[in-house]
């Protein structure tokens, strides 16, 4: 992967998925929702207000308006700003420092980038998601947090469960950020490096860029979604007044209880606006990034 300066691979990687969430948000909310939806009831005995993703868009702009397919935006923002800032710098460190030219240097060097990524920025994923659950009571699913702002949100989980409640769900997030990001970036660099190979567009064309995204959507959805769902329920549960989950005690007893109760399917609850969701972000994400690292190689090339 060509050189470019970490601090630089920070604001690029952030800028990039800042810009796809703002297009791939309402996707978020409709996920949101589906993966909420009969949360520890067998299938088929509760009510489905949401069905399907066409029928689900529908069913939230019934219900909170065409704004509400943008709920939690900007939490969602702060989201990507916080997790990818600290992912892209951490990986192009790896690559500055030669991590990834080893053997499954490129899936460890994601891995750890992720981890450290959805660490710093949990808080917001937690808002973001309880943000996003929030609806009328006809339409609701999971728990209802009502609160009513972003910085509200933060006050209030800070004065109920103190600093450390803002980092409720941690434990899924990592996980599910550790997976993506070792499949994202691992397969979208080995992708790119392929269809430059293939010769069948030019060298440095977006659409080089444009096809690795698409090969590494595919990846990234089908090993992230069953962490996506738990991380999802986790973020989403009441807590006691101690901060502990009233519904699952961690990553595995999630999965544990979902898996029993709602059957192995129900891990891939939302597969279809998860892919439409992170899929576009995915392939927005990288493209952006690799043309934005373009533009910067230019500018220091330029420079020297």
């Amino acid at each position: 992967m060509e050189t470019v300066p970490p601090a630089v691979d920070l604001v690029l990687g952030a800028s990039a998925c800042c810009l796809a969430c703002v297009f791939t948000n309402p996707l978020e909310v409709v996920k949101t929702r589906l993966q909420l939806q009969g949360e520890l009831q067998a299938r088929g005995t509760y009510p489905q207000p949401y069905r399907g993703f066409m029928a689900s868009v529908a069913a939230v702009a019934r219900a909170d308006g065409l704004w509400g397919l943008q709920k939690g935006l900007a939490a969602g923002l702060l989201y990507q700003g916080l997790m990818n800032g600290v992912r892209f710098y951490c990986y192009s460190l790896a690559c500055q420092a030669g991590l990834t030219q080893q053997p499954g240097g490129t899936v460890v060097a994601g891995a750890v980038a992720g981890a450290l990524g959805a660490f710093v920025g949990s808080p917001a994923y937690l808002i973001k998601t309880q943000l996003q659950a929030q609806t009328v009571a006809a339409m609701a699913v999971g728990h209802q947090h009502n609160h009513q702002t972003v910085l509200g949100a933060l006050e209030t989980i800070w004065r109920q469960q103190g600093l450390l409640g803002l980092w409720q769900g941690v434990g899924g997030a990592v996980p599910r950020v550790m997976v993506g990001s070792a499949a994202q970036l691992a397969t979208f660099t080995s992708a790119k490096a392929w269809v430059q190979k293939q010769q069948w567009l030019p060298e440095d064309s977006w659409l080089v860029a444009l096809a690795g995204g698409m090969i590494s959507s595919i990846a990234v959805v089908v090993a992230m979604t069953p962490f996506d769902v738990v991380s999802t329920r986790l973020y989403n549960q009441p807590v006691d007044r101690a901060g502990r989950g009233q519904l699952y005690g961690g990553l595995t007893d999630c999965m544990v209880k979902i898996w029993r109760q709602e059957g192995p399917l129900a891990l891939y609850k939302g597969l279809g606006p998860a892919y439409l969701r992170l899929g576009p972000h995915t392939i927005l994400s990288m493209l952006f990034w690799d043309e934005l690292r373009k533009l910067a190689r230019r500018a220091q090339h330029q420079g020297t």
